[in-house]
C-alpha cells in the first residue's frame, strides 16, 4: 500500500484525516439563510404590510405624497385608484403610488 505523500505528513503528526460530512456543509447555509431572513426578508415584509394598511385606510380630505413626489389632497378613493388635487390639477393615480399620508404640514419641511 502506498500513501500520498500529505497523507504520511499527518500520519507523521498525528492529525486525523478531515471527515467532509453534509452536516458541515448544511449547517453554514443554513445559517445564512436565516440571517437573510432576519436581516433582509422580514424587514420588507412588515414594510410591505404597514404600507398596505396605509394605503386601506386613505380616505378623502387626507394629504399625501407620491412616489412621484407630487404632494396633494385625496378627492376619492376607488378600489384600485385614487383622485388627487394638486392646486390646480386634479389627476388619479394607482392606490400603491401613495408614498405616505402627511400628517400636518411640517412633515414637509422636515424631509426637504
Amino acid at each position: 500500500m502506498s500513501l500520498d505523500p500529505t497523507q504520511l505528513i499527518l500520519l507523521a503528526q498525528g492529525q486525523p484525516q478531515p471527515q467532509g460530512g453534509l452536516t458541515g456543509m448544511f449547517v453554514p447555509m443554513i445559517l445564512m439563510v436565516v440571517i437573510f431572513y432576519f436581516l433582509l426578508i422580514r424587514p420588507q415584509q412588515k414594510k410591505a404590510k404597514e404600507h398596505t394598511k396605509m394605503v386601506g385606510a386613505l380616505k378623502s380630505g387626507d394629504s399625501v405624497v407620491t412616489r412621484g413626489g407630487v404632494v396633494g389632497a385625496v378627492q376619492s378613493v376607488k378600489e384600485t385608484t385614487v383622485s388627487i388635487r394638486s392646486l390646480e390639477s386634479k389627476f388619479e393615480v394607482e392606490k400603491h403610488a401613495i408614498e405616505r399620508v402627511i400628517q400636518d404640514k411640517s412633515d414637509l419641511k422636515d424631509n426637504k
